[in-house]
């Protein structure tokens, strides 16, 4: 059988961080959070064929700032679910890099979580199999939510996970404005106060939640890293201005540790619409109209 026959490819979305509260600063130095993850429509494609040696190619615009050395984090979760099953059979993987990098989007973890996913196929793993959760885990910190890419609260370090929720379709713009923000800057530039005691759990979503609804109550909540997000990088603010000013933008916020930001919009019509002027006017951007659930 060909190679091309056996191939298999997986899509790795882009993560949202509709919500992100910074609850404090553990003893240990890492950051209680709790936020809201959803998953957009764009994202990179994985594909893996079969084969003796564990490889990496990776393509893509993205591509040169992802980088295919030993440290990406599609060998580094191929190498924690080795070492954790004993002869796991392997293959070359080829990853389409379409999402920024550094972006706060997960790009990284989600692509790990996809190559899990690849590679249980492979070897008839369950995705369930607590191995899989092990090595995502082992790899890094938002790659557990992504190893099955559907809404959930998130919490503690990104081990503790709600069940899938059901969010209505949002449809959405999403901005980068082509700089990178290393995490452990902004997470420096918070200085979050340490944590004084158990985090109390902000369950603030209603299964059932309408669009309108639930934008009102991500209103009420925040990304406590979109201040020093902007310290860093003063175009952040930018970016979330011009979304405010587009036509049934919704909501205007900045996802993860940034520089992506996002906009809720009322219809994909007018989300579309605001990708095409956003990209008209700065060609510089990466700029794109999807739908978060």
């Amino acid at each position: 059988m060909s190679a091309a026959a056996d191939e298999l490819t997986e899509f790795a979305p882009a993560k949202v961080n509709l919500t992100l509260h910074v609850l404090g600063r553990r003893s240990d130095g890492y950051h209680e959070i709790e936020s809201l993850v959803a998953f957009a429509d764009v994202g990179d494609w994985l594909t893996f064929v079969p084969g003796d040696a564990l490889a990496l190619d990776v393509t893509g615009p993205t591509a040169v700032a992802a980088g295919a050395g030993g440290d990406n984090l599609v060998l580094t979760a191929a190498r924690a679910l080795a070492k954790r099953i004993a002869g796991l059979r392997m293959g070359q993987f080829v990853l389409d890099k379409q999402l920024p990098v550094a972006a706060g989007v997960g790009g990284g973890s989600s692509d790990a979580a996809a190559a899990l996913r690849l590679i249980a196929r492979h070897n008839n793993l369950p995705i369930d199999d607590p191995r899989m959760r092990a090595a995502a885990e082992a790899t890094g910190a938002d790659v557990a939510v992504c190893l099955d890419p559907r809404a959930r609260m998130m919490r503690g370090i990104g081990e503790i996970l709600s069940e899938p929720i059901a969010l209505p379709e949002l449809p959405a713009v999403l901005v980068n404005p082509g700089v990178a923000v290393p995490t452990k800057d902004v997470f420096a530039a918070l200085a979050a106060p340490s944590l004084k005691g158990p985090a109390q759990p902000d369950d603030f979503i209603a299964i059932d939640a309408d669009a309108a609804s639930l934008v009102s109550l991500l209103t009420a909540r925040r990304n406590d890293l979109e201040i020093p997000a902007i310290r860093i990088q003063a175009i952040i603010a930018d970016v979330l201005k011009e979304l405010q000013e587009c036509s049934n933008c919704l909501l205007a916020r900045m996802s993860g540790s940034g520089a992506t930001c996002f906009g809720l919009f009322g219809s994909a019509g007018t989300a579309k619409e605001a990708a095409k002027r956003l990209q008209a006017a700065h060609a510089g951007w990466w700029v794109r109209a999807t739908t978060f659930r």
